[in-house]
């Protein structure tokens, strides 16, 4: 690789989790600059999504898109990342306005990316600007050198993210890769795609392969294509043992021994991921009719069972090797095939290793109407190697499934029988979709564009209102602020329902899966309890994403303490393990409250940023009613006698339901937008918001983000003029 700019410096060493400094990038003009964390930044925006809210906050606008060359598309770990003592250190957030959203985006990503950063002396990565060309950036800890490059194509420029990315870590570690190089990639899907992954590639010294795991929600694969950058690349041969230079570090290696030792002796009893990875969700979520099928109008199916996860662990997870994303995580639930021959596609005959898949890949697939464990492997390979997040591309080709099937678009607008169960009408939407083709351009649009698409074509043809159409299709366009579902059935779940519709990102689980502790395990069987829920576990997840850590240990792994406790689902024991790590690498003092409050200034952050960009309102937290429960009278018919008794228990003994079944769905439905209204209600005022979601003045305040941006936002005069407000708050 020929540089096109270089930049000498020397690392800056890691104290306390922290080195204090970001790796500024601009591809326009190619300049590379290394700039210190201001003081007082890190104890306010503490790492991960912190840093990059705080970032895209200060160098963007309302007027920002995805491809505006003044979009920042930041890479951060947090201080807790890079600790091979501590399970789940590895993790790190992408974060970008969205293309999907328009809106702030990150996603959680796994690997040794972020680790192998820190030790290259960066805190984050902050890359702005368009290049003219294809770049490559590599950051080498060990020469003590950065260079931008013109990227090789190896022969084939539209090479995948995965097939790329092993290419170009072979070629820059001579041959033979090693741990102590790791590398970011997209794909040749992204550059057709809004949906486009961020793919992070480590050596796994175990399985003798390159693996990959993927920041895969809200299109920061697209913005990192968009801007020309092809590929990241890190090096550091520095020890990952005591990496953080912890203030404490016997207090480090002693929360980290506790926490192995609860995941050692309770993942066996429990979800057994360790054996099983995320696809054991897929029986939980089958049994209690969560699991989506036909574009999540059921939730079981009785082909389920072909995709259970004994099928993938007897035909595919062949090697039982510990399968952690980073160092360390004796949880190890990064489940992976290396020998899986492809039948469909363009590269058909081809033995490929894939990584996962994960339950919500899965949940993808039976949301197609398909039960077929090889597909799902060769979905997942692709739509990786494409670099398309398998949900987004799932939940769309869904939606458009279902559209054929209600009438709102007939065959020839597509091309082919795209219907439920249709597995190689999937397939070649899947491709269509990866190289930008056909119907593909439209799958690559994402659910909410698609509905415009599919409101026009239908209107033209049956002289119907375009409005009209539009507000059919909104009932199961699975998306909310233009974000496609995650992949759980939330129809009797009002707390996940809210989890869906408050998640400032849009719906998806990383902000607040409440699906298990409500519906599975009946742990939130009230209106207060749920209400509560959904500011309490936001702020703790979000914490998480800004300290570098995987969540799965805590929410996955239930500490046999905590049924000691009155509230289990919040797994206090185990959390304390955490704050005793917190404190011990930063050398801090503080209570679990204290960084509760810390993720309540992040979530506000982002919530401000919503409302710049169009997104903060009630509306945007609207959910489509498919998501409040059955949106059309067939759903209601197929668990008639389920929704009868749920209306009879609503109604009261001195009340009884109408005669006619069309009767009891059309009051079931407003009985359940009732529900959702009145759970905004209170949620909204539980966060200090006022009644359309917009954050008091006081509440903005008191967390410190007050400054001259928020205040023309909150309509407010002049920072001044609020002293008061300020000093009382403070």
């Amino acid at each position: 690789m020929k540089p096109l700019s270089s930049f000498a410096y020397s690392p800056q060493p890691v104290t306390g989790g922290y080195t204090d400094r970001i790796l500024e990038v601009d591809l326009t003009n190619k300049t590379i600059a290394v700039t210190e964390a201001p003081a007082g930044f890190k104890e306010m925006y503490i790492g991960g999504r912190g840093y990059a809210l705080k970032l895209i906050w200060d160098r963007t606008t309302k007027e920002t898109r995805y491809d505006s060359p003044e979009n920042v598309l930041v890479m951060a770990g947090g201080p807790l990342g890079n600790e091979p003592w501590f399970p789940g250190s590895g993790k790190f957030i992408v974060g970008t306005i969205s293309p999907l959203t328009g809106t702030f985006i990150d996603s959680n990503i796994g690997g040794h990316f972020a680790p192998l950063l820190k030790l290259c002396g960066f805190d984050a990565l902050a890359v702005t600007g368009i290049s003219d060309q294809d770049l490559v950036l590599v950051i080498d800890g060990e020469t003590g050198a950065i260079q931008l490059a013109a990227a090789p194509d190896f022969g084939d420029e539209d090479l995948g993210a995965l097939s790329y990315g092993e290419s170009l870590l072979k070629e820059f570690s001579g041959g033979e890769p090693t741990e102590n190089v790791a590398a970011v990639t997209n794909g040749p899907g992204a550059r057709q795609a809004r949906f486009g992954i961020v793919n992070s590639l480590f050596y796994d010294s175990r399985r003798k392969r390159i693996r990959a795991k993927q920041a895969g929600r809200g299109g920061t694969g697209t913005v990192m294509r968009r801007k020309g950058l092809r590929a990241i690349v890190v090096r550091s041969n520095l020890a990952r043992l005591k990496g953080n230079n912890p203030v404490d570090p016997a207090g480090v290696k002693k929360a980290g021994t506790a926490l192995k030792k609860v995941i050692s002796q309770c993942d066996p009893k429990q979800l057994n991921l360790s054996s099983w990875g995320t696809t054991v969700l897929t029986e939980y979520m089958n049994k209690f009719h969560i699991l989506p099928v036909d574009n999540y109008q059921y939730g079981q199916h009785p082909d389920a069972a072909q995709v259970f996860p004994d099928v993938f662990l007897k035909k595919f997870f062949s090697q039982n090797l510990p399968d952690g994303c980073y160092i360390g995580c004796n949880l190890a639930c990064a489940k992976g095939a290396d020998e899986v021959v492809l039948t469909r596609g363009p590269q058909a005959g081809k033995k490929v290793a894939v990584d996962g898949p994960e339950y919500e890949t899965v949940g993808a697939v039976t949301c197609m109407g398909i039960f077929d464990p090889q597909f799902v492997m060769e979905y997942n390979w692709y739509c990786d190697e494409y670099g398309l997040d398998t949900i987004s591309m799932g939940v769309t080709a869904s939606f458009l499934m279902e559209c054929i099937q209600r009438g709102f678009l007939i065959s020839e607008d597509i091309g082919f029988d795209l219907s439920f169960g249709n597995i190689e009408a999937a397939d070649r939407l899947l491709h269509d979709t990866g190289r930008g083709r056909g119907p593909g351009r439209i799958c690559g649009q994402g659910v909410h564009r698609a509905k415009t698409w599919v409101a026009e074509r239908h209107a033209s043809r049956n002289g119907a209102s375009v409005a009209e159409t539009l507000a059919e299709l909104d009932k199961f366009g699975m998306e909310v602020k233009g974000l496609e579902f995650s992949m759980y059935i939330t129809k009797e779940s009002l707390a996940q329902q809210g989890g869906y519709g408050f998640a400032l990102k849009g719906p998806q689980h990383d902000e607040a899966w409440l699906i298990f502790i409500d519906q599975v395990h009946k742990e939130l069987p009230t209106f207060e309890k749920k209400a509560d829920a959904l500011k309490w576990f936001p702020l703790i997840r979000t914490w998480f994403n800004a300290v570098g850590l995987c969540k799965l240990p805590w929410i996955d792994v239930r500490n046999p303490e905590a049924a000691q406790t009155s509230e289990p689902a919040k797994n206090f024991p185990t959390l304390a393990l955490y704050v005793d790590y917190f404190n011990a690498t930063v050398g801090a003092d503080k209570s679990l409250q204290d960084l509760l409050d810390d993720s309540e200034r992040l979530a506000l952050l982002q919530k401000l940023i919503n409302v710049r960009q169009g997104k903060g309102t009630r509306a945007s937290d609207l959910i489509p009613f498919r998501a409040m429960g059955p949106a059309f009278f067939n759903e209601y018919q197929s668990r008639a006698e389920y929704y009868d008794a749920w209306l009879q228990e609503q109604l009261g003994p001195d009340r009884k339901p109408p005669d006619d079944p069309e009767d009891r769905h059309r009051m079931i439905v407003e009985l359940r937008r009732q529900a959702y209204q009145n759970l905004c209600d209170v949620v909204y005022r539980a966060k200090g918001f006022t009644s359309e979601a917009i954050p008091l003045t006081e509440t903005v305040a008191r967390f410190g983000l007050l400054d001259d941006q928020a205040v023309t936002l909150l309509n407010l005069p002049d920072l001044q003029d609020h002293k008061e407000v300020v000093s009382l708050v403070n």
